[in-house]
């Protein structure tokens, strides 16, 4: 499970029969450590109604397919949860 923030949408019209009904969102990874973004955004599905802005939790693998309800469907992330806030000690994030 991973943090990122949720930065545009996809539409697909003609697409897997896995995915129909499904609302496609791209989030970008948070890192927290240098406190911006890193690696490169992923498309997941939104299973719980989140929107362009919002940090959300998300999942990948067959975690993914499973709270989509689709464990044989194309889904490699899926949006579990949308963040409400985030409280991290920044001395816990450094080397020793």
């Amino acid at each position: 499970m991973w943090v990122g923030k949720v930065i545009g949408t996809v539409v697909a019209t003609p697409k897997d029969d896995s995915l129909t009904g499904c609302k496609l969102l791209i989030v970008r990874p948070a890192d927290f450590c240098r406190g911006d973004d890193r690696d490169k955004p992923v498309i997941a599905v939104d299973t719980i109604g989140a929107g362009t802005g919002e940090t959300v939790l998300v999942v990948e693998g067959s975690s993914a397919r499973h709270v989509s309800g689709r464990p044989n469907g194309a889904v490699d992330a899926a949006i579990v949860g949308i963040i409400d806030s985030i409280e991290i000690d920044q001395d816990l994030l450094r080397e020793p």
